[in-house]
């Protein structure tokens, strides 16, 4: 087996590995549940991409775990609408 002449040095191999530091994964919001999602990937939450439903997530799941999905997804649907809406005085003033 061949066996190297000289030894590298720790700054040569230091620069080597300078590009194996892991990266900070960006996300973004579902627009349509509000869940956190890669960008330009299918929403896991609610089947959705580019505002189109393209995988019917409840037809997957169980009797059980599908009335609960729905009714997560109505109470973030209702949450989603409420940020359009102007709040009044109390509503300001309870939220700090």
């Amino acid at each position: 087996m061949a066996v190297p002449k000289q030894r590298h040095t720790k700054s040569r191999r230091n620069k080597r590995r300078s590009h194996h530091a892991l990266k900070k994964q960006v996300f973004t919001i579902c627009p349509k549940c509000g869940s956190p999602v890669l960008p330009h990937t299918l929403c896991w939450n609610c089947g959705s991409y580019a505002g189109m439903e393209v995988i019917d997530v409840l037809s997957k799941l169980t009797k059980k775990e599908k009335k609960r999905k729905e009714k997560e997804i109505s109470e973030t649907e209702e949450k989603m609408a409420g940020r359009g809406r102007e709040l009044s005085m109390k509503e300001l003033s309870k939220s700090y």
